[in-house]
């Protein structure tokens, strides 16, 4: 059976999740890329396309696979477009990973995020600073200013999508794009289906309504003494 996402589309048959769920991460950091698939997942890889133009699977110079999911420590070349892809050529959603030279990353969630969530996104660095205020920054305009490292978006809303990025005293991280998705539609209640005869139904119906019995009964002795009378007259 195809599956729908909430804007009508049809879903891919299987995601690809990240955990630790970001984007950026620094040299040497680890990250589990798991492919989530609708039914089996034999036959499911990780693929890869670098930045440099470099499409491979996880376990050849990279990564070690375990079933459906690839680990990997990253180096800076890691960066590029993650997915998962099936032997018959299909795919699951795709994923941006960072991984700079430069000593400020952005923390914000890799995966699509829900209108009405709280995201928490934190400016990081390699060797944590005295003054760890952070400017934090949306399609190139500045959002707001936080002493803490980090801002918190309470219910984030489709207006926050875009690229965002931070800078403090340490330097500036990359851009990484923060995705919004509408909030999942809940199911309409299930019509229950009558499982009883017809038959079985109507004598329910009687049983549970004395004054309809009594009434059809009424009616039929009505109708009995009416065409009686008739009979009569003629």
């Amino acid at each position: 059976m195809a599956l729908y996402n909430v804007d009508g589309h049809l879903s891919p048959p299987a995601s690809l999740s990240v955990s630790p769920d970001r984007s950026q991460f620094f040299k040497f950091e680890s990250v589990s890329l798991s492919c989530e698939v609708q039914g089996n997942s034999a036959g499911w890889r990780v693929v890869r396309n670098t930045s440099r133009g470099i499409l491979s699977e996880c376990n050849t110079d990279w990564g070690k696979q375990q079933g459906s999911s690839c680990n990997v420590s990253l180096i800076t070349s890691h960066s590029g477009v993650y997915w998962c892809e099936s032997g018959s050529g299909e795919h699951s959603n795709a994923v941006n990973i960072t991984v700079p030279d430069g000593a400020v990353i952005l923390e914000s969630p890799a995966l699509p995020v829900t209108e009405g969530d709280s995201v928490t996104l934190r400016c990081r660095y390699q060797v944590t600073p005295s003054d760890l205020t952070a400017v934090f920054y949306k399609d190139g305009s500045l959002i707001r200013t936080e002493t803490t490292g980090e801002m918190t978006i309470p219910a984030v809303s489709k207006s926050d999508e875009g690229l965002c990025k931070c800078t403090n005293s340490e330097g500036e991280s990359p851009e990484s794009w923060m995705t919004v998705t509408g909030p999942t539609p809940i199911p309409p209640p299930a019509v229950p289906v009558l499982s009883m005869s017809l038959p079985r139904l109507l004598c329910s119906l009687l049983v549970g309504s004395p004054y309809l019995l009594v009434t059809i009964i009424l009616l039929v002795k009505g109708c009995r003494s009416r065409a009686q009378g008739d009979r009569v007259e003629e």
